[in-house]
């Protein structure tokens, strides 16, 4: 049994043959969990602010006395500008 086998498959990709902003983020996570960093960073440039952002999330949760909220938005603007900026890399 392979990992892809649990992956989602990309709408975008599968159904007007374009990869979306997203598309690379779940093998480049398996990458991280795999200890290749360079290749997954590679893979999507995004992946660990996207990890960051999932973390602080978390914590926003868990931690109810502070307010998270300013920071997870600086987090998405900043996720936004390197997945806009990997794709057009990539592709142009």
């Amino acid at each position: 049994m392979d990992i892809n086998d649990f992956m989602l498959t990309c709408p975008s990709k599968k159904f007007l043959g374009v990869e979306c902003l997203g598309c690379g983020a779940q093998r480049a996570i398996v990458l991280v969990f795999e200890g290749k960093f360079s290749e997954a960073f590679q893979m999507y440039p995004a992946v660990y602010t996207l990890l960051l952002f999932f973390l602080i999330l978390g914590v926003s949760f868990i931690d109810k006395k502070r307010k998270y909220s300013n920071i997870l938005m600086i987090m998405v603007v900043v996720n936004l500008i390197i997945m806009v900026i990997g794709y057009l890399y990539k592709h142009y």
